[in-house]
């Protein structure tokens, strides 16, 4: 399929806040790769296309040719695929009252919910639809094996000539070319473990898959990482991490506990921060749901924190369980701050005032140079309008 369009689901899109201020549904990382990655791989498409708010379309353009239209939210497999495959120009594959996908011949013709020249064909299997942010660790164990799978198929490991690094279950340890693995101890009894190329594994690591560390991203000397976690493309990642998925771009290079969490791009956390992932009752958690403006019951005892893009953590810095910050906020000083941090906030556990746009864009600038990338107008112009669109949870009136 040469053509496919990856739509945001209205539903999903605003559970999935505050990731989904600064991307649409299907860039979000599962697993190893991106829900589009996924989709592009499986189909063999030769162009993907976003359909997702304007102010995003910029940076994640839509297509105008006859694509095949494909629910961001869900996750890939066999089944599912076989379905998609079968499927006709004049149908629409449903699974209850989800559009998983159909064909259009241009954006314009588009309404998840008024197909009314589309035969509807409903898909009764199961499927990994995420539409809630912990559904993103929820899953990532299940999406590293299926990923896994994808992506080492009739390939052949390069492995390791480093003779202090232990491999258990050696089969299923996947190394690229260009990964340095030195003095570590990788076991993938539980789990896959993939090293991506250019990847490096510093001495006296401690891994358990299933693991998924990307292309060009650092585990920094004696990390403990526990199962189903994913450390994201030019990512540094130190200290001890359980289930958790960094999307790429990110710091957390040094001591300090996280379990349970996702964290976005371009942020970076200070020495010795520490994510709670559980109550000392050990009660549900619960979480800022922007839908409902207040907190939302996750039904889950273990969850820690959510972490948008560009969010900055100064050293010691200690998030409760369930912490939910937005897209820019600069946290630091002692105790706990808020559960619900909005966007561009500056302070701490003593107050908030907000970060000024344009010094908020300086370090933007200079944290995306750090990792060899720009930042150019197309960023800038979704920062501003996330910064506009974020206004309203900013109770305060003073800025920094």
């Amino acid at each position: 399929m040469d053509h496919i369009m990856l739509f945001d689901d209205p539903r999903s899109r605003g559970n999935l806040l505050p990731f989904t201020f600064t991307r649409p549904v299907a860039d979000l990382r599962i697993g190893i790769l991106k829900i589009s990655e996924k989709w592009q791989h499986h189909l063999q498409a030769k162009q993907v296309g976003h359909l997702t708010q304007d102010y995003l379309q910029t940076k994640f353009p839509a297509l105008t040719v006859p694509s095949l239209y494909l629910n961001g939210a869900v996750c890939p497999d066999e089944d599912l695929l076989a379905a998609i495959f079968e499927l006709k120009n004049n149908e629409s594959l449903w699974h209850q009252d989800t559009l998983l996908a159909t064909y259009l011949e241009k954006p314009e013709q588009f309404q998840p919910d008024h197909l009314p020249n589309k035969k509807k064909v409903v898909f009764e299997k199961d499927i990994r639809l995420i539409n809630r942010n912990w559904h993103i660790f929820q899953s990532n164990g299940g999406e590293i094996q299926k990923d896994f799978d994808l992506l080492t198929k009739r390939r052949v490991s390069w492995g390791t000539d480093d003779p202090h690094t232990h491999l258990y279950n050696e089969p299923h340890i996947f190394i690229e070319k260009g990964a340095k693995i030195r003095a570590a101890v990788l076991n993938a009894t539980n789990g896959p473990i993939y090293i991506g190329k250019n990847a490096q594994v510093m001495e006296g690591c401690l891994i358990r898959g299933p693991f998924a560390l990307c292309e060009g991203a650092t585990l920094s000397m004696g990390a403990k990482i526990r199962e189903n976690t994913t450390v994201g493309p030019k990512c540094k990642v130190g200290g001890e991490v359980s289930n958790v998925v960094f999307m790429g771009h990110s710091n957390k290079a040094h001591d300090g506990y996280m379990g349970n969490s996702v964290v976005g791009e371009w942020c970076n956390f200070g020495a010795n921060t520490v994510v709670s992932n559980l109550k000392n009752n050990h009660m549900p958690v619960k979480v800022w749901d922007y839908t409902k403006g207040g907190f939302a019951d996750t039904g889950l005892q273990f969850c820690g924190s959510m972490i948008a893009d560009h969010v900055k953590l100064g050293i010691g810095t200690t998030l409760n369980t369930g912490t939910i910050i937005g897209v820019g906020a600069n946290l630091f000083g002692e105790g706990f701050p808020r559960k619900f941090v909005s966007s561009f906030a500056w302070g701490g556990s003593a107050g908030f005032s907000t970060f000024k746009l344009m010094r908020f864009e300086e370090t933007a600038q200079k944290a995306m140079a750090f990792k060899g990338m720009e930042f150019d107008e197309k960023e800038r112009s979704i920062l501003q309008r996330v910064f506009e669109l974020t206004r309203p949870y900013r109770i305060w009136d003073k800025e920094f």
